[in-house]
C-alpha cells in the first residue's frame, strides 16, 4: 500500500437532471487518512461521494486522482486503486456471502488469469475482519441488515484498494456495531495507510473518528479541518440549524455536540468554545 495517492474535486458541481445538488465544492482528501463528510439530510453529502467515484456525471469541475480527471482513467485501472461502498447496494438474489465478498476480487483478475491463493487469503482476511466468516455459506438474503452491511464492507476490504469511500458504512448497525465497524476502519487506515473518506449521519462518531472533517450545507463546503477546529456551536447552528453546545469527549477527548432541546435541564460542564 502507498500514501502517495490524491484524490480530489476541484470547482465540482453535480446533480441529477436540472437540478444541482453539489455546488462549485474544493476539496482533497488528505493522503492515508480518515475523512468524514457530514451535514444535514439533502445537503449534497452523498451525491458529493457517488461524484468523486465516478457513479454520477459533473455538471462542471472535475475530480482528479493522481493529477488524472477520473472520467479518463480505464474503469479496471481506477477499481484497483478506488474503492465504494454505496449507501444502499444490492446483491444478486441467492448469492452467497463469501461469493459476493469474493466479487471485490474482481478488479485484480486479469484475462485468463484463475483465481489464486492471494484471492482467496483476501476473501479470508476480510470475511474475518468484519465478523462474518462464520456466515460465508449463508444466502446474503438470510441475513439482518446489520450483517448485510458488514458483509458489503468485507467486499469492499477485499477489493484491496489504497482509497476507500463508504457513504453511510453505519446504516442499519446498533451503537455497538457501528463502534466496531469504524474501529475495523481506523486498523484498516492504521496497518495498510488506506485513504479512507466516508459520509456519517452521526456528528459525535464523526469527531471522535474522523482525521478530517468535510462540513457541508446546501451542495456547498462550509468547513473543513481538524474535529477540534471545526466542531463548534456556531458550525453545528450554521450545518444543523441545532442549538447545542460543544464539550470535550471525556472517553476520546474530541469534540461532543450536546443538544440543548426544549425540555431538558442546563447542565454545564467544561466545554469547548462560546455556546452558540
Amino acid at each position: 500500500m502507498t500514501l502517495d495517492h490524491s484524490l480530489a474535486a476541484n470547482a465540482l458541481s453535480s446533480g441529477y437532471g436540472s437540478r444541482t445538488i453539489v455546488d462549485g465544492v474544493d476539496l482533497e482528501l488528505p493522503p492515508g487518512k480518515i475523512s468524514v463528510i457530514v451535514g444535514a439530510n439533502a445537503c449534497g453529502k452523498s451525491t458529493l461521494l457517488k461524484t468523486m467515484s465516478r457513479l454520477v456525471r459533473p455538471s462542471s469541475g472535475a475530480v482528479v486522482l493522481d493529477g488524472s480527471a477520473i472520467d479518463k482513467i480505464p474503469t479496471k485501472k481506477l477499481a484497483t486503486t478506488l474503492g465504494l461502498l454505496p449507501q444502499q447496494p444490492i446483491a444478486p438474489e441467492g448469492i452467497a456471502v463469501a461469493d459476493l465478498v469474493g466479487r471485490g476480487r474482481h478488479p485484480h483478475q486479469k484475462m485468463f488469469r484463475a483465481w489464486t491463493a492471494e484471492d482467496d487469503e483476501a476473501v479470508a482476511e476480510a470475511l474475518t475482519a468484519t465478523g462474518v466468516a462464520d456466515l460465508a455459506d449463508r444466502s446474503v438474503d438470510e441475513l439482518s441488515g446489520g450483517q448485510r452491511q458488514r458483509v458489503w464492507i468485507a467486499m469492499a476490504l477485499a477489493q484491496n484498494t489504497d482509497v476507500l469511500l463508504l457513504d453511510e458504512p453505519t446504516t442499519f448497525l446498533d451503537l455497538a456495531h457501528q463502534v466496531e465497524v469504524l474501529d475495523l476502519l481506523t486498523d484498516l487506515n492504521l496497518s495498510r495507510g488506506t485513504t479512507i473518506a466516508m459520509v456519517l449521519h452521526d456528528i459525535n462518531l464523526a469527531a471522535r473518528y474522523a482525521d478530517h472533517l468535510f462540513a457541508m450545507r446546501s451542495g456547498k463546503l462550509v468547513a473543513s479541518g481538524a474535529p477540534a477546529e471545526v466542531v463548534t456551536p456556531a458550525l453545528i447552528d450554521q450545518v444543523f440549524g441545532l442549538d447545542a453546545e460543544v464539550f470535550l469527549d471525556p472517553v476520546s477527548h474530541t469534540p461532543l455536540v450536546i443538544p440543548r432541546g426544549r425540555h431538558h435541564a442546563d447542565s454545564r460542564p467544561t466545554h469547548i468554545g462560546a455556546p452558540a
